[in-house]
């Protein structure tokens, strides 16, 4: 009979617990926690505080009680595993009730601690007012104090998904809120131009959105906080959540001489496993691989932690299943827009060296002609000579999750731009177009990598070299009611083919639109007719999104 110990809970250890015992009636399975919750949705903690999710109770997923009536769990809340005794092959088991230590015996341990929030060295970061939010106790002290206090302003620390969701969340409370964030955007994990539709919904919601900004110090006074900023401002607020990243929970690994990455997670092979013999780790504190780049990664996501957990319960109970790197497959709603992504960011594959190509389009959600359609801006990348997809983001009012999780299986089962075009996807008015957003970035994709089209990009056009002619083929009401490119020429389409002789043909002409459609009919033209063209992928709606971030 196996003896299965479990250090921690939540999606990596209580999905291996439950999948232990799915796989093995005769096994030994103990689950400790130190907290009072083993199975909980921390990804669903700001929904309950802005309302969406009204009841509490429906955030604890599984209690001690239902772990063993359903799976024969013996689940020990309240108890911190202190040491691990490799030579013994047993933990060191701390209540903290009572204070009282024992020692636990296993076959084969699980570490599946998580993650711990990075609190920045701020002095008086630590006070009453002050919260971080990964736990429910972390939601109901944030929830009491605003029963109590019934504050009037919070503001939030960092910009990623847990800091998005608790700005909306306390929005939807009525508070005043401002969001402090040390990087130029929010959302870091996409590209800053995709990021820029975040930026002005946030403002548009009455945010005082503060990008590249600091708190350099915070003073508690007696009814509320004082931040002081590196800008040499301050704000006063009554409640500061705290979202400001997370590290993996390590110290127990280290104890024991397992080998930590060099990212600082715990170093695990494909079957899960440790440099420790019968010792796994699964979840938020280990380091993994990152699908494109292949490179050791932390991407703290539910997801990857609960396949994760099922492998090392498999692998523990004589399996032989692999993990095969993660993605980082996300998404946030922010408002009234959401924001997914998928694979690499284009800063990503700077940082690797990678050759890559971008394209973006922008139509809309669903048939253009059915009540309600909106825009999905999205942005794709691949690589340059035989398509292969490298990443996506998009963003957007509605059907962004499902076209990321289209490209996400794309890029999982190695396809290219040419497969895009050939996917047969959903249609009818109300869901899509018989031309799928996803469709639509694979033909002009492949239409550039069959060299029937080249591209250029919003770079190319600020900063167009001496033979070169920014060429906007929009009509001129547009021009003055969204605006013009900085030295463009504007001809409109329906005339460019009766006014070809206006143009010069020992120029290549750098062709925009709004969103690349028609810039592509006109690159065409002129390709036709002799001239040197490219067409700005994404067009002027491009444009405005790269130029927001300058």
């Amino acid at each position: 009979m196996t003896r299965i110990v479990i250090v921690g809970g939540v999606a990596g250890g209580a999905s291996a617990a439950a999948r232990a015992r799915r796989m093995s009636e005769s096994a030994n399975i103990v689950m400790f926690d130190r907290g009072d919750y083993v199975s909980f949705a921390n990804c669903g903690l700001p929904y309950h505080i802005g309302g969406d999710i009204e009841s509490r109770d429906a955030l604890v997923l599984q209690t001690p009680q239902s772990f063993k009536q359903r799976f024969n769990v013996d689940v020990r809340i309240g108890c911190n595993v202190e040491r691990i005794n490799v030579a013994s092959k047993t933990v060191t088991v701390r209540q903290l009730a009572t204070g009282a230590s024992y020692e636990e015996p296993y076959d084969k341990l699980l570490l599946s601690p998580g993650a711990k929030s990075v609190l920045p060295p701020i002095p008086g970061l630590i006070n009453s007012r002050s919260f971080t939010l990964r736990t429910l106790p972390d939601m109901d002290n944030i929830m009491a104090l605003i029963e109590r206090d019934k504050p009037t302003h919070a503001t939030v620390m960092g910009g990623g998904f847990i800091g998005l969701e608790a700005v909306e969340a306390l929005k939807q409370r009525g508070l005043r809120v401002a969001l402090v964030e040390l990087g130029k955007q929010v959302m870091a994990n996409v590209d800053a131009e995709m990021a820029s539709p975040l930026h002005q919904a946030i403002k548009s919601h009455d945010v005082d959105l503060k990008l590249a900004t600091a708190v350099t110090a915070v003073q508690e006074r007696e009814a509320d906080l004082q931040l002081t900023l590196s800008d040499g401002q301050t704000l006063s607020t009554q409640l500061l959540i705290l979202a400001t990243g997370v590290k993996p929970e390590i110290e127990l690994a280290q104890q024991a001489g397992i080998e930590i990455g060099e990212l600082g997670g715990i170093k695990v092979n494909q079957r899960m496993e440790t440099s420790v013999a019968d010792i796994y780790a699964a979840g938020d504190a280990v380091e993994h691989v990152e699908l494109i780049s292949g490179a050791p990664a932390l991407i703290p996501l539910a997801g990857p932690a609960n396949r994760q957990g099922r492998i090392a319960a498999d692998n523990m109970l004589g399996g032989d299943k692999r993990y095969h790197a993660t993605q980082g497959t996300a998404v946030c709603r922010v408002f009234d827009l959401t924001i997914a992504s998928t694979g690499a960011s284009e800063k990503m594959l700077q940082r690797n060296g990678r050759d890559y190509e971008k394209i973006y389009v922008h139509p809309m959600n669903h048939a253009g002609y059915f009540p309600g359609a909106s825009a999905v801006s999205l942005k794709l990348l691949f690589e340059p000579t035989e398509g292969t997809i490298l990443g996506a983001q998009a963003v957007g009012k509605d059907g962004v999750d499902k076209r990321i999780d289209v490209l996400a299986m794309a890029i999982r089962a190695k396809l290219t731009a040419f497969d895009l075009e050939e996917q047969e996807l959903c249609y009818a008015p109300p869901y899509g177009s018989a031309k799928d957003v996803v469709n639509l970035a694979g033909f002009v994709a492949a239409n550039y990598l069959r060299g029937e089209t080249d591209i250029c990009q919003v770079e190319d056009v600020l900063s167009p070299a001496p033979n070169q002619v920014v060429l906007d083929v929009r009509n001129p009401p547009e021009l003055k009611n969204v605006g013009e490119v900085a030295g463009a020429v504007n001809i409109p389409l329906d005339q460019l083919r009766e006014r070809l002789n206006e143009l010069d043909d020992t120029k290549e002409y750098l062709v925009t639109c709004m969103v690349g459609l028609r810039a592509h009919v006109a690159t065409r033209m002129l390709i036709n007719a002799g001239f040197k063209a490219k067409n700005m992928t994404g067009g002027f709606k491009t444009y405005q999104m790269v130029n927001a971030c300058l």
